[in-house]
């Protein structure tokens, strides 16, 4: 006899599990992108079950944790042949149980919503999916903003800049920047950073994330300095409250693919200084 759905094991996930991950994700349509579960299962924590008849995964996802400040779910995933069927619901109440008192965010998509709000999480903002060619503008911001490639010696002032701005250390994550992205600017003036942005491999695009920046203006440098950079269309999700940021990269090539809900559980809203965070590393790691 079969093992009912809601008495297989939940176990913790490895990144000997990446191509299972990878599977998983493609499984829902979604890109395999095995670059970005690299990252996750390495810095995060990812926790799956077990298909009984060997066919990979049932269901998955990665928490990120940033200290007992506030933790991120993301790539929360059911394979298709067992959708509505209870175990995601499952597997979100194992993080949200698992984690104490730790206030939790993620991004959700129209389809996931319902389920966050009905295990207590509340919506605290929107997310907007741009992707596109970036076509370099007639007025470079660079003139007004000086960016440069980051070296290693930026580390340290890129990791207190993002602690002040996200408002919790994530030191864990952006150490893992220089290997992980396929380019790391930064923004400054005087000698002191005033923002800093990465883009990074995902299939056929380049994910502009986290993007920290003093102003919009230093925004749109680092954007048009990494979109310089690169011959793959550029993606990024930005927070919708930067309207002028929004507009902008539009102006200059990218549209709309969709939009995300920010939702936390146990916060009313996230710590840091959101006019100075304009995009995440990634929807999955906030």
């Amino acid at each position: 006899m079969s093992t009912p759905l809601s008495e297989l094991p939940i176990r913790r996930l490895t990144t000997d599990d990446l191509t299972s991950c990878a599977d998983l994700s493609e499984d829902r349509g979604w890109p395999r992108e095995e670059h970005k579960w690299g990252l996750l299962l390495t810095a995060g924590t990812g926790y799956g079950i077990d298909d009984p008849e060997g066919k990979g995964l049932v269901t998955a996802c990665v928490v990120t944790s940033y200290g007992p400040g506030l933790a991120a779910v993301g790539m929360m995933l059911v394979a298709e042949r067992y959708a509505r069927r209870g175990v995601g619901r499952r597997l979100m109440q194992h993080v949200v149980n698992g984690v104490g008192d730790i206030p939790l965010t993620l991004h959700a998509t129209p389809y996931g919503q319902p389920l966050y709000e009905q295990l207590g999480f509340v919506e605290t903002g929107r997310a907007e999916m741009v992707r596109g060619y970036l076509r370099p503008p007639e007025s470079v911001p660079e003139a007004r903003v000086t960016t440069r490639p980051a070296t290693a010696e930026d580390l340290p002032g890129i990791v207190r800049l993002d602690t002040e701005v996200f408002g919790l250390d994530r030191t864990h994550m952006i150490t893992r920047l220089p290997a992980f992205a396929d380019q790391l600017r930064v923004a400054e003036e005087d000698g002191v950073l005033t923002g800093y942005a990465a883009a990074w491999p995902n299939m056929q695009t380049h994910v502009v994330g986290p993007l920290i920046a003093r102003d919009t203006e230093t925004a749109k440098a680092l954007v048009a300095s990494l979109g310089a950079g690169t011959d793959r269309p550029l993606r990024t999700d930005i927070d919708v409250r930067h309207e002028e940021l929004i507009a902008w990269v539009k102006e200059h090539g990218l549209e709309t693919v969709a939009f995300n809900t920010v939702m936390t559980y146990r916060i009313p809203d996230l710590p840091g200084d959101w006019t100075r965070r304009f995009a995440p590393l990634s929807v999955a790691a906030g």
